[in-house]
């Protein structure tokens, strides 16, 4: 007679993305397959489960846990655990408990994104037999508002914004049942329970009943009308993307001279007839997070040209959600989708809100009402040459999931990030939980949302944050919010930051790696603008290594806006300014007081930005003399450069021994300049030999480091031809070549970033003497 096997009764703790995702329902599933006992609940800090059974069973439930979760869902660890006296019994069945919301600690469960329509939704959407026929709020556990209507956690229907919305007998057997998809989707609903449309005018009186809005909606798109359109995490402007007048009158109304605007299409079938789309593209739209995706656009498609003048790249995306899937199939075309504010405001969130600040902007607004916790943008992304996605803007799909960090913070820290695409985190043990992108810190407007936001973050975690930590410029508005605290606080240098940042996706200790961080400004350790900065790390220590040779940014500010400037900041350090003032038609006393300026320093500060000498560059090339819009002129040059054939020149860069105090190299681009004004051939072929050049000093300084490893980071590697060419080239000399995956290289990433030199105390480049 054989021995009865040995029962093993074990408590399992599960972190990570882990609560509206369908976890729950999904361990039942794999339990009861497994023969096991137990049970499993939801908790402030993630998914807890008792099970009983066999060991070899136990052991192929961790393995289910780890490696095959649901889609949505992203498990940083599984930690087994000895059961406690106060645990509840395993039961004599597998079964899914109420949510524990004692609080003995500050909770650490992940907030889910939010995420695109799922095809099984979908497929009931357009089924006229389904009793959610044409509902365009229908969702489940894969799919749906998430983060933007959660208001604490753990994440249950009482602690959201649905609250309001009584579930129908239908819905809530559903709700219950844990072998449906919709068990515990806490925003289920159907028409006869849920939220509903309406469509009004700017007043806000009604134009048409709930059950005809849409074809309402549509009619008045077509006529060329401008619509406000209330999604997930806030309203699109929307309008007939087709329609040069139509896009061109939202221009003026927005105040939104040259920024593309991000076109929604109605399936891929559309987007092809109008755009360029590799394949690694078609995933990333069709992914969950379904961001905005830039494309080659196609010439002579019947898109309006005003949607992106001068420009080869679309923001493309596709419809995310129920309501947006149901406009587009109705329109029956591409319609803009851009976000609903005035230029560099904050997105519009409540019905009334959107009414006040679009008031002059919008004919008609869709909405409904199901309120929005909180505003999330539309995550950009655009591909590396390998297929790689950049992440240009993390928000929707992507955020608020954490990153973990490698250590125990020993505190709770709140950083508050930067001044630009500002984003916040909250990092407590031994995760980072990073806002959605918030946008620039320059307007009242945004910074309201930006302190709403450092609340709702606090109280969604519990978070009694210890430390606050923010950037070393003590003008950015964060500093400012950072010194009002009352917070014992720690200041970051901004560059140091952006390595860190990408440092903390790589799990990357800081030693032997050289971070390569350019972007458009950020203060100095000297007090001067940084932006082109080589920044050594070793032994937990960080040095300023080398730098772009410094010049003059004629005018401060000014010259962000007019990239003639900059150039002329360029000419002044190679005695080039007469002849270059006479190329842009300054005038002699123009000339005359520009030379001061220079000369004496006057409102012209030393600065080594990438950002900048790419707008010169551009400017010297007679691509944009004019920023209307941020990174427009290196855009050009880019745009440029990838229309160049194949060549293999580059523009020299010496790499010498640094002129001036602040660093021991410079990458010296005075060579460069000088032969590209003497160069016949056409600004395209010149544009790529800057790029190559770049790449070539980016290995020179390398190999002057003695580095095993390099991080790539700031806003200058959105350009996806600097990214692949500093990759490719970083890589064929030997170096491991670290870019940015799960962050933007922009200053999106700053606040992680900042977490991590908290856990690290490493706040200051050190500058050699």
């Amino acid at each position: 007679m054989s021995a009865s096997p040995t029962l093993t009764d074990t408590l399992l703790r599960v972190r990570g993305t882990v609560q509206g995702v369908g976890f729950r329902p999904f361990v039942h599933r794999t339990a009861v397959r497994l023969g096991l006992h137990g049970w499993v609940r939801n908790d402030a800090e993630g998914v807890l489960l008792r099970v009983a059974g066999e060991a070899a069973q136990i052991a192929a439930l961790v393995d289910a846990l780890q490696h095959h979760p649901p889609p949505a869902a992203s498990v940083a660890s599984v930690e087994r655990l000895e059961p406690a006296a106060g645990d509840p019994p395993v039961g004599a069945h597998f079964a899914i408990s109420e949510s524990d919301t004692s609080r003995g600690s500050a909770p650490s469960a992940t907030t889910p994104p939010d995420l695109a329509l799922c095809a099984d939704c979908e497929r009931e959407l357009l089924d006229p037999t389904d009793r959610r026929h044409l509902y365009p709020f229908i969702n489940c556990t894969q799919c749906g508002p998430r983060y933007s209507l959660i208001e604490q956690l753990p994440y249950d229907r009482p602690r959201t914004t649905m609250r309001a919305f009584r579930m129908c007998p239908a819905c809530e057997h559903e709700y219950r049942d844990p072998l449906d998809r919709r068990f515990h989707a806490e925003p289920n609903a159907c028409p006869a329970c849920g939220p509903q449309l309406s469509l009004t005018d700017p007043a806000g009186n009604r134009v048409a009943e709930p059950r005809d809005a849409i074809n309402a909606t549509v009619a008045a798109l077509r006529r060329g009308e401008i619509v406000a359109v209330k999604g997930l995490g806030g309203f699109h402007l929307m309008c007939d993307a087709a329609n040069d007048p139509a896009v061109s009158e939202l221009r003026q109304r927005k105040h939104r001279e040259e920024k593309p605007l991000a076109v929604m299409f109605p399936n891929l079938a559309a987007l092809r007839d109008c755009a360029d789309l590799p394949p690694a593209a078609e995933k990333l739209l069709t992914a969950p997070e379904a961001p905005i995706v830039l494309v080659r656009r196609l010439a002579g498609s019947r898109l309006a040209y005003s949607l992106a003048p001068n420009n080869p790249w679309l923001g493309a995306l596709l419809p995310y959600t129920p309501l947006h899937v149901l406009l587009l199939r109705a329109f029956g075309g591409p319609l803009v989708a851009t976000s609903a504010n005035l230029s560099e405001e904050p997105l519009c969130t409540d019905n009334a809100e959107a009414r006040e600040r679009l008031c002059g902007i919008a004919d008609l607004h869709l909405a409904h009402d199901r309120p929005i916790a909180r505003p999330v943008d539309d995550s950009v992304v655009r591909l590396a040459r390998t297929g790689q996605p950049i992440l240009l803007r993390r928000a929707r799909g992507h955020a608020p999931r954490p990153l973990r960090l490698p250590d125990e913070l020993p505190e709770t820290t709140l950083c508050v990030g930067g001044q630009m695409k500002n984003t916040v985190a909250v990092a407590s043990g031994r995760q980072v939980v990073l806002s959605p992108h918030l946008g620039d810190l320059g307007n009242a407007t945004t910074q309201a949302v930006f302190e709403r936001t450092v609340a709702t973050l606090g109280e969604l975690y519990e978070a009694r944050p210890a430390l606050v930590v923010h950037d070393k410029h003590p003008d950015y508005a964060s500093t400012h919010f950072a010194g009002r605290t009352g917070l014992p606080q720690l200041a970051v240098q901004h560059h140091l930051a952006h390595v860190l940042a990408c440092l903390l996706e790589h799990e990357h200790p800081a030693d032997d790696v050289l971070g390569v961080a350019w972007d458009g400004t950020g203060y100095g350790e000297d007090g001067t603008v940084w932006g082109g900065e080589f920044i050594l790390l070793e032994k937990g220590r960080a040095t300023r290594f080398a730098r772009l040779r410094p010049f003059r940014l004629l005018g401060g500010d000014a010259a962000v806006k007019d990239s003639r400037r900059v150039a002329l900041g360029l000419g002044h350090e190679m005695d080039l300014l007469g002849p270059l003032c006479a190329r842009f038609r300054f005038s002699p006393l123009e000339h005359a007081t520009l030379q001061q300026m220079l000369v004496r320093g006057l409102n012209s500060p030393l600065c080594s930005s990438g950002g900048r000498l790419f707008d010169g560059v551009s400017a010297l090339l007679g691509l944009c003399l004019r920023n209307s819009f941020e990174g427009q002129a290196p855009l050009h040059l880019e745009a440029a450069a990838s229309r160049a054939p194949g060549a293999r020149t580059a523009l020299p860069f010496d790499v010498v021994r640094a002129a001036t105090p602040g660093a021991m190299l410079d990458v010296d681009w005075a060579p460069a300049i000088s032969q590209l004004l003497r160069d016949p051939r056409g600004p395209d072929e010149v544009a790529a030999d800057f790029h190559r050049g770049l790449a070539r000093a980016m290995v020179a300084v390398a190999t002057e480091a003695g580095v095993g490893t390099v991080a790539l980071t700031g806003g200058c590697f959105q350009n996806a031809l600097l990214h692949d060419l500093a990759t490719e080239a970083l890589g064929n000399a030997g170096f491991k070549v670290l870019t940015h995956r799960q962050l933007s290289p922009n200053d999106n990433s700053i606040a992680a970033g900042q977490a991590l030199a908290a856990l690290w105390g490493l706040t200051s480049v050190d500058l050699p003497s």
